[in-house]
């Protein structure tokens, strides 16, 4: 190896990692299941169940792979438990795992380098817990944007053995699956289209008929989503659109999100990725393997920063993760770099991070399952843990509910003055109810049960938290009557998490103002 560059890949003398890459495969993945079955769902996990029994071309928040599959497991097995909902998602990052070995490897020549990238990527909180485990559309981003990043590097000859017509085929295939996943995937697939200019005995491929028919496959792919925006007066692509909105001026706010995006792959982690990237940068097309995936990370690390500086809107630090998992086979091939020099101090460190992390998810998961903390803090613990309740299941409501007699009555609906407490009622409900949201910001409900569908319905007014004779003055003209009932607290390992006010509505009369969506 040429110092730390990444060296050309040779077709011979690979020897692929088999014990080592699947022994990490298997215990990530066995961790992974245990916690899809300790952890409750969260806020968005919720969401996107509940909303996933309604199958469309796509949804309001999200492209659907994530949706469909979700959808899928619970079809396929009659059951919306959280480890079985959890379960494609874990399985994608399995694979993830895979490509992110085989990628580093065929790139580097190196077989531990591709060990370690894959190591690495399943110690980042962002990667391997998030996009690993929950039912989010970053699971199925993160392995398809690897999948492009495979058959890309295939095409261009970066990975000997390559098939013209098939590579990019595949390429167009996995570029279709990104953005069938996740809108922001297409930041990172625009880097190939870079590397295509900028790299001078690529550019023939710019005269060639194969990157443009993968791209064709591509938009073929995605074309659910646009139809569905069609349907929707393009609700989806306004809604991700405004979050680059506001004039607002933030000048150190790049700072801020760079510092959150740290803190969600982990410094130790985040900052050498950022400094390969920038030493790829600067060596540029003079060394193509490390230039596609500058290229390829660039646009995410960079662009959710600069919109920082003006954006009304909060710019979530996980948005950019597309971008610096491109970066992982540069990572791999430094350590297996310096750890053939002789660095003890470095394996020492990346066990210290996967004890610090499996320690961690130990501590996480036996809380959400028995919420020892409380009984070691005391029950004043619960008043300053009020966000478990995002973590936790509220099953117990729907029993609650039936044993008051308030789910009987002919045409009721249930309301919800959020989306995200839409997503856990309508989750502990089991779907036996519609639920809706009295309110502009409804999500897919306002889609697929906006509130002014249900008007002269009666409803069950749940809201978390509340006061619940204010919530009365507040909803009453919505209805001909509103009765504030006796409210609801949930219990947490015995301890109450939370108090839901109840209030049940006559004659509803629609919103106030009618929501756009």
């Amino acid at each position: 190896m040429a110092g730390d560059r990444l060296p050309a890949a040779t077709a011979e003398g690979l020897t692929p990692i088999v014990s080592p890459l699947l022994l990490l495969i298997l215990v990530t993945t066995l961790i992974r299941l245990v916690m899809g079955w300790a952890l409750g769902l969260g806020i968005d996990e919720t969401y996107m169940v509940a909303a996933s029994r309604h199958l469309e071309l796509s949804y309001y928040d999200h492209p659907p792979i994530s949706w469909w599959l979700t959808h899928a497991a619970m079809a396929i097995t009659g059951s919306q438990a959280p480890d079985i909902v959890r379960l494609p998602f874990i399985l994608l990052f399995a694979l993830s795992t895979w490509l992110m070995a085989r990628i580093t490897t065929r790139l580097s020549g190196d077989e531990r380098a591709g060990f370690w990238a894959a190591l690495i990527l399943n110690l980042s909180p962002v990667y391997a817990v998030t996009a690993g485990g929950w039912v989010l559309p970053d699971g199925p981003l993160d392995c398809a944007l690897l999948g492009f990043l495979l058959f890309s590097a295939r095409a261009v000859g970066l990975i000997p053995g390559g098939r013209a017509w098939g590579d990019w085929l595949a390429a167009g295939a996995c570029a279709g699956l990104t953005m069938l996943s996740k809108y922001n995937g297409l930041l990172v697939l625009i880097g190939l289209p870079a590397y295509l200019l900028t790299v001078p005995q690529a550019r023939v491929w710019l005269r060639r008929p194969q990157p443009w028919v993968a791209g064709l496959l591509a938009l073929a792919l995605f074309s659910p989503v646009v139809v569905w925006n069609a349907e929707h007066h393009w609700a989806s692509f306004a809604f991700q659109g405004d979050r680059a909105g506001g004039l607002r001026f933030h000048p150190l706010a790049p700072i801020v999100v760079w510092a959150g995006e740290a803190l969600f792959v982990l410094p130790w982690i985040w900052v050498p990725l950022i400094l390969l990237w920038l030493r790829a940068l600067r060596r540029g097309p003079a060394e193509p393997r490390g230039w596609l995936l500058a290229l390829m990370a660039a646009t995410p690390i960079l662009l959710f920063a600069i919109v920082s500086i003006w954006s009304s809107d909060h710019i979530l630090y996980h948005w950019s993760a597309p971008g610096t998992l491109m970066l992982f086979p540069l990572l791999g091939v430094e350590v297996a770099r310096r750890l053939r020099l002789g660095a003890p101090g470095l394996r020492r460190g990346i066990v210290a991070a996967a004890a610090v992390l499996v320690v961690g998810l130990v501590l996480v998961g036996t809380q959400m399952r028995l919420n020892w903390l409380t009984a070691v803090a005391g029950p004043a613990f619960m008043a300053h843990a009020k966000d478990a309740a995002g973590g936790v299941n509220w099953n117990p409501l729907k029993p609650e509910l039936e044993a008051r007699g308030l789910l009987s009555e002919p045409g009721l609906v249930v309301a919800v003055t959020r989306w995200d407490d839409a997503g856990k009622i309508d989750y502990a409900l089991d779907g036996s109810l519609p639920v809706t949201v009295l309110a502009r910001d409804a999500r897919e409900y306002g889609i697929v049960a906006p509130a002014d569908r249900f008007i002269g319905h009666p409803m069950l007014i749940l809201v978390p938290n509340s006061d619940a004779a204010a919530l009365a003055a507040r909803l009453g003209p919505m209805f001909s009557h509103i009765t504030v009932r006796k409210p609801i607290s949930l219990i947490f390992g015995t301890y109450p998490l939370l108090k839901l006010s109840v209030l049940t509505g006559k004659d509803f009369r629609g919103l106030p103002i009618s929501r756009k969506h």
